[in-house]
């Protein structure tokens, strides 16, 4: 599929494919969004409520590295130990990555190495790409994951239920259940109705937040047992 890359509202850069008419990040601003979403709906509550100073975090949808390299940022301004893995099945090409602004936008040039280190490390072994930053990237699909109760948070970044409805469903969200500790925490940008009850008949306590711009409501659902 055609893929390109297009700023988005807030100035930042995501891909966007042209068949599906889907972006890999809001087109009302990818920055915004994953900062909203991820790092302010996610990573600081489960800080805050767990008082914890390690975190293993999955990302469903590595895709551009971006929730990665913010993740990284911000565990370097509390000296968090974050142990991350990326789940991406179809990487993005190098020709891509040189496209995208984060770096950029997000003040951080001092961070380009970082950034560049992310998509150049080999898949499948965790790396130290910082003092308080190890990266796993798995290539695989959704559907293969098998990790039972390793990860505090999961982000939930998958292409919308609108081109990839099976990505929604309850079996994955089981996958994430257990992947999930107890008292772990998932974070998405969607609010479907159906994907908030799917979550709930696996077992997630579901609650509707506001959501980036761009969007009304989101969800975070929590394991709690």
């Amino acid at each position: 599929m055609e893929r390109k890359v297009i700023k988005t509202s807030d100035g930042s850069t995501t891909i966007y494919i042209e068949n599906w008419n889907e972006h890999y990040h809001s087109k009302h601003g990818a920055i915004q969004e994953a900062y909203h979403v991820f790092i302010n709906s996610g990573f600081y509550p489960y800080l805050k409520n767990n008082k914890s100073e390690e975190l293993s975090i999955l990302e469903i949808g590595f895709g551009t590295g971006l929730n990665a390299f913010i993740t990284y940022l911000e565990a370097e301004n509390n000296g968090v130990q974050v142990k991350y893995d990326g789940v991406e099945a179809y990487p993005v090409k190098s020709e891509e990555i040189a496209l995208l602004n984060y770096v950029e936008e997000l003040k951080a040039e001092e961070k380009r190495a970082i950034f560049n280190k992310m998509h150049e490390i080999d898949w499948e072994d965790y790396k130290r790409v910082s003092k308080f930053f190890q990266l796993k990237k798995r290539k695989q699909f959704f559907s293969e994951i098998t990790d039972v109760n390793l990860f505090d948070i999961v982000y939930f970044d998958a292409f919308g239920a609108r081109v990839q409805p099976e990505l929604w469903e309850e079996v994955i969200f089981e996958k994430m259940y257990k992947a999930l500790k107890t008292n772990g925490i998932l974070v998405t940008y969607a609010a479907k109705g159906s994907v908030r009850r799917a979550m709930q008949k696996v077992g997630f306590m579901v609650e509707k937040l506001p959501g980036p711009p761009g969007k009304r409501e989101m969800l975070r659902a929590v394991k709690n047992c």
